[in-house]
Protein backbone atom coordinates (compact mmCIF):
# COMPACT_ATOMS: atom_id res chain seq x y z
CA UNK A 1 0.00 0.00 0.00
CA UNK A 2 1.80 3.38 -1.05
CA UNK A 3 -0.04 4.85 2.16
CA UNK A 4 2.02 6.57 5.56
CA UNK A 5 -0.14 7.23 8.35
CA UNK A 6 0.80 8.59 11.50
CA UNK A 7 -0.74 8.78 15.09
CA UNK A 8 -0.44 12.81 14.82
CA UNK A 9 -3.80 12.22 12.40
CA UNK A 10 -2.11 12.86 9.03
CA UNK A 11 -1.14 10.78 5.96
CA UNK A 12 0.95 10.57 2.72
CA UNK A 13 -0.60 8.83 -0.08
CA UNK A 14 0.24 8.50 -3.96
CA UNK A 15 -1.40 5.78 -6.16
CA UNK A 16 1.93 4.30 -6.80
CA UNK A 17 4.63 3.48 -4.27
CA UNK A 18 7.29 5.96 -3.45
CA UNK A 19 10.40 6.02 -1.35
CA UNK A 20 10.21 7.88 2.21
CA UNK A 21 13.35 8.68 4.12
CA UNK A 22 14.03 10.36 7.75
CA UNK A 23 16.57 12.75 9.56
CA UNK A 24 16.44 13.96 12.35
CA UNK A 25 13.02 14.74 12.38
CA UNK A 26 12.52 15.42 8.69
CA UNK A 27 10.43 13.45 6.54
CA UNK A 28 11.55 13.76 2.65
CA UNK A 29 9.20 11.93 -0.24
CA UNK A 30 8.40 12.72 -3.73
CA UNK A 31 6.76 16.62 -4.43
CA UNK A 32 3.55 14.85 -6.10
CA UNK A 33 3.17 12.85 -2.70
CA UNK A 34 -0.26 14.16 -1.06
CA UNK A 35 -0.52 15.07 2.43
CA UNK A 36 -3.32 15.04 4.44
CA UNK A 37 -3.94 16.24 8.08
CA UNK A 38 -6.00 17.36 10.77
CA UNK A 39 -7.62 13.86 11.61
CA UNK A 40 -6.62 14.30 14.94
CA UNK A 41 -5.19 10.62 15.71
CA UNK A 42 -3.98 7.29 13.97
CA UNK A 43 -7.88 5.90 13.40
CA UNK A 44 -8.81 9.76 11.99
CA UNK A 45 -6.36 9.65 9.44
CA UNK A 46 -6.71 5.72 8.23
CA UNK A 47 -9.81 6.01 7.94
CA UNK A 48 -10.11 9.24 6.01
CA UNK A 49 -7.67 7.67 3.78
CA UNK A 50 -9.36 4.45 3.30
CA UNK A 51 -12.62 5.97 2.53
CA UNK A 52 -10.66 8.35 0.21
CA UNK A 53 -8.14 5.50 -1.75
CA UNK A 54 -9.23 2.46 -0.47
CA UNK A 55 -12.78 1.77 0.18
CA UNK A 56 -14.21 -1.25 0.90
CA UNK A 57 -15.76 -3.51 -1.32
CA UNK A 58 -18.43 -6.19 -0.77
CA UNK A 59 -16.63 -8.62 1.10
CA UNK A 60 -18.28 -12.21 0.47
CA UNK A 61 -15.17 -14.36 1.93
CA UNK A 62 -16.76 -17.21 3.36
CA UNK A 63 -17.19 -17.62 6.92
CA UNK A 64 -15.47 -20.88 7.30
CA UNK A 65 -11.95 -19.33 6.76
CA UNK A 66 -12.36 -17.39 10.21
CA UNK A 67 -14.99 -19.87 12.11
CA UNK A 68 -13.15 -22.55 11.94
CA UNK A 69 -8.97 -23.69 11.43
CA UNK A 70 -7.52 -23.94 8.37
CA UNK A 71 -5.55 -27.30 7.05
CA UNK A 72 -2.19 -26.39 4.66
CA UNK A 73 -1.32 -29.54 3.02
CA UNK A 74 2.38 -27.87 2.37
CA UNK A 75 4.56 -29.07 5.31
CA UNK A 76 3.52 -32.55 4.98
CA UNK A 77 3.63 -33.00 1.59
CA UNK A 78 5.72 -30.57 0.02
CA UNK A 79 5.81 -30.78 -3.70
CA UNK A 80 4.52 -34.61 -3.64
CA UNK A 81 0.97 -33.72 -3.06
CA UNK A 82 -1.25 -37.03 -3.76
CA UNK A 83 -4.50 -38.58 -2.80
CA UNK A 84 -3.84 -40.77 -0.68
CA UNK A 85 -1.71 -39.02 1.78
CA UNK A 86 -3.90 -35.95 1.46
CA UNK A 87 -7.17 -38.37 2.69
CA UNK A 88 -5.07 -39.84 5.28
CA UNK A 89 -3.76 -35.79 6.57
CA UNK A 90 -7.76 -35.22 6.28
CA UNK A 91 -8.27 -38.29 8.22
CA UNK A 92 -5.78 -37.56 10.70
CA UNK A 93 -7.28 -33.50 11.11
CA UNK A 94 -10.76 -35.45 12.40
CA UNK A 95 -9.38 -38.54 14.38
CA UNK A 96 -7.26 -35.62 16.53
CA UNK A 97 -10.17 -34.34 17.68
CA UNK A 98 -9.83 -30.92 15.12
CA UNK A 99 -12.88 -29.51 13.65
CA UNK A 100 -12.97 -29.72 9.98
CA UNK A 101 -12.59 -26.37 8.34
CA UNK A 102 -10.89 -25.62 4.96
CA UNK A 103 -8.40 -27.78 3.38
CA UNK A 104 -5.61 -26.21 0.98
CA UNK A 105 -3.98 -28.63 -1.48
CA UNK A 106 -0.47 -27.16 -2.29
CA UNK A 107 1.53 -27.26 -4.46
CA UNK A 108 2.31 -30.18 -6.56
CA UNK A 109 -0.97 -31.37 -7.50
CA UNK A 110 -1.05 -30.38 -10.56
CA UNK A 111 0.21 -31.98 -13.65
CA UNK A 112 2.10 -28.78 -14.20
CA UNK A 113 1.51 -24.84 -13.86
CA UNK A 114 -0.81 -23.67 -16.30
CA UNK A 115 -2.75 -26.84 -16.89
CA UNK A 116 -4.69 -26.83 -14.19
CA UNK A 117 -6.16 -30.15 -14.04
CA UNK A 118 -5.34 -33.01 -10.82
CA UNK A 119 -2.19 -34.98 -11.98
CA UNK A 120 -3.79 -38.43 -13.28
CA UNK A 121 -0.47 -40.71 -11.90
CA UNK A 122 -1.11 -39.33 -8.47
CA UNK A 123 -5.07 -38.24 -8.07
CA UNK A 124 -7.17 -41.48 -9.69
CA UNK A 125 -10.58 -40.26 -8.67
CA UNK A 126 -10.35 -36.29 -7.85
CA UNK A 127 -14.14 -36.41 -7.63
CA UNK A 128 -14.43 -39.02 -5.04
CA UNK A 129 -11.56 -37.37 -3.06
CA UNK A 130 -13.87 -34.24 -3.32
CA UNK A 131 -17.00 -35.92 -2.17
CA UNK A 132 -14.96 -38.20 0.51
CA UNK A 133 -13.87 -34.59 1.80
CA UNK A 134 -16.74 -32.55 1.74
CA UNK A 135 -18.93 -35.63 3.58
CA UNK A 136 -16.18 -35.27 6.56
CA UNK A 137 -16.83 -31.73 6.40
CA UNK A 138 -14.12 -30.07 4.63
CA UNK A 139 -13.72 -27.36 1.76
CA UNK A 140 -11.40 -27.69 -0.35
CA UNK A 141 -9.04 -24.99 -2.12
CA UNK A 142 -6.28 -25.87 -3.83
CA UNK A 143 -2.74 -23.94 -5.18
CA UNK A 144 -2.71 -21.65 -8.55
CA UNK A 145 -0.64 -19.17 -9.68
CA UNK A 146 -0.35 -17.05 -12.70
CA UNK A 147 2.76 -19.03 -14.36
CA UNK A 148 2.99 -21.60 -17.74
CA UNK A 149 5.58 -24.24 -17.63
CA UNK A 150 7.20 -23.62 -20.67
CA UNK A 151 7.71 -26.19 -23.75
CA UNK A 152 4.00 -27.86 -22.90
CA UNK A 153 0.43 -27.72 -24.46
CA UNK A 154 -0.98 -25.24 -22.08
CA UNK A 155 2.35 -22.96 -22.92
CA UNK A 156 1.82 -23.57 -26.46
CA UNK A 157 -1.97 -22.32 -26.03
CA UNK A 158 -1.41 -19.70 -24.19
CA UNK A 159 1.80 -18.13 -26.39
CA UNK A 160 -0.81 -18.54 -29.72
CA UNK A 161 -3.58 -16.86 -27.96
CA UNK A 162 -1.41 -13.75 -27.23
CA UNK A 163 -2.35 -14.14 -23.39
CA UNK A 164 1.38 -13.89 -22.15
CA UNK A 165 4.01 -11.37 -21.14
CA UNK A 166 6.13 -10.56 -23.56
CA UNK A 167 9.28 -9.19 -23.93
CA UNK A 168 10.57 -5.80 -25.52
CA UNK A 169 11.30 -7.85 -28.73
CA UNK A 170 7.94 -9.51 -28.74
CA UNK A 171 8.78 -12.75 -27.40
CA UNK A 172 7.25 -14.51 -24.42
CA UNK A 173 8.52 -13.60 -21.15
CA UNK A 174 10.04 -16.23 -19.32
CA UNK A 175 10.89 -15.17 -15.36
CA UNK A 176 12.55 -17.09 -13.30
CA UNK A 177 10.75 -17.52 -9.51
CA UNK A 178 11.21 -19.65 -6.74
CA UNK A 179 10.50 -22.95 -8.50
CA UNK A 180 11.99 -22.79 -12.00
CA UNK A 181 11.72 -20.70 -15.30
CA UNK A 182 8.13 -19.77 -16.29
CA UNK A 183 5.87 -17.95 -18.88
CA UNK A 184 3.55 -15.63 -17.10
CA UNK A 185 0.10 -14.61 -17.81
CA UNK A 186 -0.80 -11.55 -19.00
CA UNK A 187 -4.03 -10.30 -16.70
CA UNK A 188 -4.47 -6.94 -17.88
CA UNK A 189 -5.34 -9.21 -21.39
CA UNK A 190 -9.38 -10.31 -20.61
CA UNK A 191 -8.15 -13.52 -23.05
CA UNK A 192 -5.97 -14.38 -20.54
CA UNK A 193 -8.41 -13.84 -17.97
CA UNK A 194 -11.07 -15.90 -19.57
CA UNK A 195 -8.65 -18.69 -19.92
CA UNK A 196 -7.97 -18.76 -16.42
CA UNK A 197 -11.70 -18.85 -15.71
CA UNK A 198 -12.57 -21.74 -17.77
CA UNK A 199 -9.88 -23.72 -16.01
CA UNK A 200 -11.00 -22.20 -12.68
CA UNK A 201 -14.64 -23.53 -13.11
CA UNK A 202 -13.97 -26.52 -13.83
CA UNK A 203 -12.04 -27.23 -10.77
CA UNK A 204 -15.09 -26.29 -9.41
CA UNK A 205 -17.34 -28.40 -11.23
CA UNK A 206 -14.77 -31.39 -9.82
CA UNK A 207 -15.93 -29.56 -6.36
CA UNK A 208 -13.49 -27.38 -5.97
CA UNK A 209 -14.61 -24.50 -3.22
CA UNK A 210 -11.33 -21.94 -3.90
CA UNK A 211 -8.30 -21.23 -4.81
CA UNK A 212 -4.92 -20.44 -2.90
CA UNK A 213 -3.67 -17.68 -5.44
CA UNK A 214 0.37 -18.34 -5.20
CA UNK A 215 3.04 -16.20 -6.64
CA UNK A 216 2.28 -12.45 -8.66
CA UNK A 217 4.74 -10.67 -6.51
CA UNK A 218 5.68 -7.09 -8.31
CA UNK A 219 9.07 -7.94 -8.73
CA UNK A 220 8.40 -11.63 -11.04
CA UNK A 221 7.62 -8.67 -13.65
CA UNK A 222 9.95 -6.13 -15.30
CA UNK A 223 9.00 -2.85 -16.26
CA UNK A 224 10.38 -3.26 -19.67
CA UNK A 225 7.51 -5.94 -19.87
CA UNK A 226 5.42 -6.04 -23.30
CA UNK A 227 1.60 -6.56 -22.12
CA UNK A 228 -2.14 -5.90 -23.55
CA UNK A 229 -3.16 -3.30 -21.04
CA UNK A 230 0.51 -1.29 -20.98
CA UNK A 231 0.67 -2.34 -16.93
CA UNK A 232 3.44 -1.85 -14.70
CA UNK A 233 4.84 -4.61 -12.13
CA UNK A 234 2.72 -2.99 -9.66
CA UNK A 235 -0.35 -3.01 -11.19
CA UNK A 236 0.44 -6.12 -12.80
CA UNK A 237 0.24 -7.71 -9.08
CA UNK A 238 -2.86 -5.89 -8.16
CA UNK A 239 -4.31 -7.73 -10.91
CA UNK A 240 -3.80 -10.77 -9.94
CA UNK A 241 -4.90 -9.95 -6.47
CA UNK A 242 -8.45 -8.36 -8.02
CA UNK A 243 -9.23 -11.90 -9.91
CA UNK A 244 -9.30 -13.41 -6.37
CA UNK A 245 -12.05 -11.49 -5.41
CA UNK A 246 -14.49 -13.66 -7.32
CA UNK A 247 -14.52 -16.50 -4.60
CA UNK A 248 -15.60 -16.72 -1.04
CA UNK A 249 -12.96 -18.89 -0.63
CA UNK A 250 -9.46 -17.04 -1.84
CA UNK A 251 -5.97 -16.67 0.04
CA UNK A 252 -3.30 -14.47 -1.19
CA UNK A 253 0.33 -14.36 0.08
CA UNK A 254 1.33 -10.66 -1.15
CA UNK A 255 -1.13 -7.92 -2.83
CA UNK A 256 -0.17 -4.54 -4.14
CA UNK A 257 -2.90 -1.93 -3.26
CA UNK A 258 -5.61 -4.10 -2.71
CA UNK A 259 -6.59 -2.73 0.52
CA UNK A 260 -10.70 -3.15 1.17
CA UNK A 261 -10.79 -6.27 -1.63
CA UNK A 262 -12.59 -9.02 -0.46
CA UNK A 263 -9.24 -10.75 -0.09
CA UNK A 264 -8.31 -13.53 2.94
CA UNK A 265 -4.37 -12.64 3.53
CA UNK A 266 -1.56 -14.10 4.94
CA UNK A 267 1.62 -13.02 6.30
CA UNK A 268 4.29 -14.16 4.33
CA UNK A 269 6.32 -17.02 5.49
CA UNK A 270 7.95 -17.04 8.58
CA UNK A 271 11.07 -18.62 10.15
CA UNK A 272 10.53 -21.52 12.86
CA UNK A 273 12.24 -19.27 15.25
CA UNK A 274 12.17 -17.74 18.06
CA UNK A 275 13.21 -13.54 16.22
CA UNK A 276 12.38 -11.28 14.13
CA UNK A 277 11.78 -13.40 11.33
CA UNK A 278 9.50 -15.85 13.04
CA UNK A 279 7.19 -15.17 16.03
CA UNK A 280 8.73 -11.86 17.24
CA UNK A 281 6.95 -10.54 13.76
CA UNK A 282 3.69 -12.27 13.67
CA UNK A 283 1.72 -9.59 15.74
CA UNK A 284 3.42 -6.65 14.20
CA UNK A 285 2.85 -7.82 10.74
CA UNK A 286 -0.73 -8.47 11.21
CA UNK A 287 -1.04 -4.85 12.98
CA UNK A 288 0.49 -3.24 9.83
CA UNK A 289 -1.70 -5.59 7.62
CA UNK A 290 -4.63 -3.95 9.37
CA UNK A 291 -3.69 -0.06 9.43
CA UNK A 292 -3.46 -0.54 5.54
CA UNK A 293 -6.94 -1.89 4.60
CA UNK A 294 -5.87 -5.53 4.92
CA UNK A 295 -8.06 -6.93 8.20
CA UNK A 296 -8.93 -10.31 7.12
CA UNK A 297 -5.48 -11.95 7.36
CA UNK A 298 -3.89 -15.11 8.85
CA UNK A 299 -0.33 -15.13 10.57
CA UNK A 300 1.10 -17.66 8.86
CA UNK A 301 1.28 -21.15 9.37
CA UNK A 302 1.34 -22.38 12.81
CA UNK A 303 5.30 -22.93 13.90
CA UNK A 304 6.29 -21.19 10.54
CA UNK A 305 5.67 -21.50 6.56
CA UNK A 306 9.32 -22.33 5.93
CA UNK A 307 8.90 -26.05 5.08
CA UNK A 308 12.52 -26.26 5.07
CA UNK A 309 12.70 -25.77 8.83
CA UNK A 310 10.38 -28.78 9.51
CA UNK A 311 12.70 -30.61 7.17
CA UNK A 312 15.92 -30.10 9.67
CA UNK A 313 13.51 -30.20 12.81
CA UNK A 314 13.35 -33.90 12.09
CA UNK A 315 16.77 -34.12 12.73
CA UNK A 316 18.31 -31.60 14.98
CA UNK A 317 14.35 -31.53 16.90
CA UNK A 318 11.02 -29.58 16.40
CA UNK A 319 10.61 -26.39 19.28
CA UNK A 320 7.22 -27.90 20.30
CA UNK A 321 7.07 -24.50 22.91
CA UNK A 322 7.88 -22.58 20.05
CA UNK A 323 5.18 -24.08 17.59
CA UNK A 324 2.52 -23.47 20.71
CA UNK A 325 3.44 -20.56 21.33
CA UNK A 326 2.95 -19.57 17.99
CA UNK A 327 -0.85 -21.36 18.07
CA UNK A 328 -1.09 -18.94 20.86
CA UNK A 329 -0.88 -15.50 18.94
CA UNK A 330 -2.71 -16.72 16.11
CA UNK A 331 -5.84 -18.44 18.11
CA UNK A 332 -7.14 -14.64 18.25
CA UNK A 333 -6.36 -13.64 15.11
CA UNK A 334 -9.11 -13.30 12.12
CA UNK A 335 -7.78 -17.14 10.87
CA UNK A 336 -5.87 -19.26 11.89
CA UNK A 337 -4.06 -22.36 9.69
CA UNK A 338 -1.85 -25.42 10.80
CA UNK A 339 0.40 -27.18 7.87
CA UNK A 340 2.32 -29.70 9.54
CA UNK A 341 -0.15 -31.99 11.82
CA UNK A 342 0.14 -30.79 15.24
CA UNK A 343 -0.66 -34.93 16.34
CA UNK A 344 2.36 -35.74 14.24
CA UNK A 345 5.22 -33.37 15.69
CA UNK A 346 3.95 -32.40 19.33
CA UNK A 347 4.21 -34.50 22.64
CA UNK A 348 0.56 -35.12 24.25
CA UNK A 349 0.94 -32.03 26.73
CA UNK A 350 1.65 -29.92 23.57
CA UNK A 351 -0.82 -31.18 21.55
CA UNK A 352 -3.36 -30.84 24.53
CA UNK A 353 -2.30 -26.64 24.52
CA UNK A 354 -3.47 -26.75 20.90
CA UNK A 355 -6.87 -27.63 21.37
CA UNK A 356 -7.33 -25.41 24.75
CA UNK A 357 -5.98 -22.59 22.16
CA UNK A 358 -9.08 -23.50 19.93
CA UNK A 359 -11.64 -23.81 22.73
CA UNK A 360 -10.50 -20.65 23.32
CA UNK A 361 -11.02 -18.97 19.85
CA UNK A 362 -14.66 -20.91 20.17
CA UNK A 363 -15.44 -19.10 23.17
CA UNK A 364 -14.90 -15.84 21.94
CA UNK A 365 -16.49 -16.37 18.23
CA UNK A 366 -18.79 -13.81 19.30
CA UNK A 367 -15.83 -11.65 19.95
CA UNK A 368 -14.22 -12.16 17.02
CA UNK A 369 -17.17 -12.02 14.52
CA UNK A 370 -18.26 -8.57 15.80
CA UNK A 371 -14.76 -7.21 14.84
CA UNK A 372 -15.39 -9.39 11.41
CA UNK A 373 -18.61 -7.52 11.12
CA UNK A 374 -17.20 -3.83 11.59
CA UNK A 375 -14.79 -4.63 9.07
CA UNK A 376 -16.68 -5.88 7.05
CA UNK A 377 -18.97 -2.65 7.20
CA UNK A 378 -16.79 0.16 8.36
CA UNK A 379 -13.56 -1.06 7.27
CA UNK A 380 -12.02 -1.06 10.97
CA UNK A 381 -9.18 -3.55 11.42
CA UNK A 382 -9.54 -6.61 13.10
CA UNK A 383 -6.78 -6.83 14.84
CA UNK A 384 -5.83 -3.12 16.15
CA UNK A 385 -2.67 -1.07 17.75
CA UNK A 386 -3.12 -0.05 20.94
CA UNK A 387 -3.11 3.62 20.02
CA UNK A 388 -5.39 3.36 17.56
CA UNK A 389 -7.80 2.44 19.73
CA UNK A 390 -6.14 4.53 22.91
CA UNK A 391 -4.97 7.78 21.26
CA UNK A 392 -2.61 10.00 23.36
CA UNK A 393 -1.93 7.85 25.73
CA UNK A 394 1.95 6.86 24.95
CA UNK A 395 0.60 3.50 23.04
CA UNK A 396 2.39 4.39 20.09
CA UNK A 397 5.79 1.75 20.60
CA UNK A 398 3.20 -1.08 21.83
CA UNK A 399 3.48 -3.38 19.43
CA UNK A 400 3.33 -6.62 21.01
CA UNK A 401 0.06 -6.79 22.25
CA UNK A 402 -3.23 -5.99 20.61
CA UNK A 403 -7.09 -4.70 20.75
CA UNK A 404 -9.72 -7.39 19.18
CA UNK A 405 -12.45 -5.09 18.33
CA UNK A 406 -13.32 -2.25 20.92
CA UNK A 407 -13.10 -3.73 24.19
CA UNK A 408 -10.39 -7.37 24.21
CA UNK A 409 -6.77 -6.44 24.90
CA UNK A 410 -4.83 -10.06 24.00
CA UNK A 411 -1.16 -10.33 24.80
CA UNK A 412 0.61 -13.41 23.90
CA UNK A 413 3.26 -14.72 25.46
CA UNK A 414 6.24 -15.14 22.49
CA UNK A 415 9.43 -15.24 24.40
CA UNK A 416 10.96 -18.65 25.08
CA UNK A 417 11.19 -19.81 28.33
CA UNK A 418 8.62 -17.12 29.65
CA UNK A 419 5.50 -17.78 32.20
CA UNK A 420 4.29 -14.42 32.52
CA UNK A 421 4.87 -10.84 30.54
CA UNK A 422 4.55 -7.30 31.07
CA UNK A 423 1.33 -5.63 29.91
CA UNK A 424 0.37 -1.95 29.36
CA UNK A 425 -2.98 -1.14 29.87
CA UNK A 426 -4.45 1.91 28.82
CA UNK A 427 -6.79 4.25 31.15
CA UNK A 428 -10.40 2.23 32.72
CA UNK A 429 -11.14 -0.39 34.22
CA UNK A 430 -9.77 -3.99 33.18
CA UNK A 431 -11.37 -7.28 33.90
CA UNK A 432 -8.57 -9.83 33.94
CA UNK A 433 -9.54 -13.96 35.36
CA UNK A 434 -11.68 -12.76 37.46
CA UNK A 435 -10.43 -9.59 39.04
CA UNK A 436 -10.41 -5.86 38.36
CA UNK A 437 -7.41 -4.16 37.81
CA UNK A 438 -6.79 0.07 37.50
CA UNK A 439 -5.80 1.03 33.74
CA UNK A 440 -3.04 3.68 33.00
CA UNK A 441 -0.33 1.51 34.42
CA UNK A 442 2.01 -1.52 33.07
CA UNK A 443 1.80 -5.02 35.08
CA UNK A 444 3.70 -8.10 34.72
CA UNK A 445 0.94 -10.98 34.86
CA UNK A 446 0.60 -14.91 34.42
CA UNK A 447 -2.50 -16.18 32.87
CA UNK A 448 -3.63 -19.28 34.69
CA UNK A 449 -4.55 -21.67 31.73
CA UNK A 450 -2.83 -22.22 28.11
CA UNK A 451 -3.81 -19.17 25.83
CA UNK A 452 -2.70 -15.51 25.89
CA UNK A 453 -3.33 -13.23 28.81
CA UNK A 454 -6.79 -11.55 27.90
CA UNK A 455 -8.02 -8.30 29.41
CA UNK A 456 -11.46 -7.02 28.60
CA UNK A 457 -12.56 -3.21 29.26
CA UNK A 458 -15.71 -2.77 31.32
CA UNK A 459 -17.88 -0.74 30.59
CA UNK A 460 -18.22 2.59 32.44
Amino acid sequence: MPLFVSSKGRYLWRDIGYTIQFDSGTISCPDDVELASGFGTLRGAYLDAMKRHFPFEQIQLSKSLFDKPIFNSWIELTFYQNEQDLLKYAQGIVANGFEPGVLMIDDGWSQYYGHWKFHSGKFHSPREMMDQLHAMGFSVMVWVCPFVTPDTIAYREARDLDILIKTPEGKPYICEWWNGYSAVLDFSNPAAVEWFDQQMQELQEVGVDGFKFDAGDSYFYRVDNQTFGNVTPDEQSRLWARYGTKYAFNEYRVTYRAGGYSLMQRLCDKKHSWGDHGIAALIPDTLLQGITGHPFCCPDMVGGGEYLNFQEANHSGLDEELFYRHSEIACLMPAIQFSAAPWRVLSADSLKIIHEHLALRSRLSAKRERSYDQAVTDGEPMVRYMEYQFPGEGMEMEIDQFMLGDTLLVAPIYIKGATDREVVLPQGRWRFEGEILTGGQKLRLTPSSAGPLILELEEE
